[in-house]
């Protein structure tokens, strides 16, 4: 929605439950984002819906009942469609249980087919149940990163899928806020694995500190689907760290990465520049937090350009080896594999 919003032709593909949920959604849908016809209908399962609790000055907390997500899979993506688009984004596969059932059997061939197609990938994560959890989510992403191109996951959720005893001991000794515990030295190495495993662009959502990118050369992103970036020595060999935008009041996360994510991408399908994309992103997610809901603080294009003119940036420090800021952007810091570096 929020990329129909910007300006970004979008095609949603889902599943519904035969209830009146699912009537309303596709009613809603269809009357207020003219998105119709893309959804698959589950006689046996429940619409999923989440309960938001979002007390004011804490964290918001999650009540959720997976629903049809939770028989969604692989042959329910209509390819025959995809076919025609440019960028797959999928978001959340650790609520959806069939799709990361067999150690991602699912989730892998689906981004096979459609990397196979010749589009673009993107993925977004979210955390499970850390303390049930039992998915072997390294074997996971060796077997799904050599078709993504866009890993686009938080912090958080990037370490606990590649090293959970890191994430929970992390967890267990802080009782700050984790985001805080994330060094330059620890991004990078994440970054790395993403990479070494095939990857071709690996961001990392952090939150009120907003988004680190780090791309590999020009020979890798050249693998990328047709909507790979249009000048591709512009976007080889980065590693950033841009901070989040200014926000003027108490902020609401919902919706925040999800709004951000949308920033970037209708940056990106829109061919600026790897920097411009990651700016557009925090300003996208830092107007998203302003309000309580997941839509209603996102602008139009237009509005996230005057913000990105007018807002200021929250300062950001980053600690690790080779991390400096850069000379011509003092609010960017710079990683130790930027070209700017070598």
């Amino acid at each position: 929605m929020n990329l129909t919003k910007l300006g970004v032709e979008t095609l949603l593909m889902g599943k519904v439950g035969a209830d009146v949920f699912g009537e309303m959604a596709a009613m809603l849908l269809d009357k207020e984002w003219g998105i119709r016809d893309t959804l698959v209908v589950d006689d046996s399962a429940q619409t999923s819906y989440t309960v938001v609790i979002n007390p004011k000055g804490y964290d918001r907390m999650f009540v959720h009942n997976a629903g049809a997500n939770g028989t969604f899979c692989a042959t329910d993506v209509d390819y025959k469609k995809i076919a025609e688009c440019d960028l797959f984004h999928f978001g959340y596969p650790p609520l959806m249980k069939q799709m990361i059932a067999d150690n991602g059997r699912d989730l892998i061939e689906m981004f096979r087919k459609v990397h196979a197609l010749g589009l673009t990938t993107s993925l977004d994560m979210c955390l499970p149940d850390v303390f049930s959890d039992q998915t072997d989510w390294p074997t996971i992403f060796k077997g799904m990163c050599p078709n993504l191109d866009l890993y686009i996951g938080s912090a958080e959720e990037t370490l606990f899928m590649l090293h959970r005893d890191r994430y929970m001991e992390l967890r267990n000794a802080s009782d700050r806020d984790l985001l805080d515990e994330f060094t330059g030295d620890m991004l990078h190495d994440l970054a790395s694995e993403l990479l070494a495993m095939g990857v071709r662009i690996a961001v990392i959502k952090c939150g009120p500190r907003g988004y680190y990118v780090r791309t590999p050369d020009v020979s890798i992103l050249e693998t990328m689907g047709r909507a790979k970036p249009g000048c591709l020595d512009g976007f080889a060999n980065h590693e950033i760290w841009h901070p989040a935008f200014y926000c003027p009041v108490p902020p609401n996360a919902t919706g925040s990465g999800d709004a951000s994510i949308a920033g970037f991408i209708s940056a990106y399908l829109r061919g600026l520049s790897l920097l411009d994309c990651v700016i557009t992103a925090t300003c996208t997610g830092s107007a998203s937090v302003e309000k309580p809901d997941a839509l209603s603080g996102v602008p139009d294009w237009a509005g996230v350009q005057e913000r990105k003119n007018t807002i200021p940036r929250d300062p950001l420090i980053v600690t690790g080896e080779g991390w400096s800021t850069d000379p011509d952007h003092t609010f960017l810091w710079v990683g130790p594999s930027d070209k700017s570096k070598k």
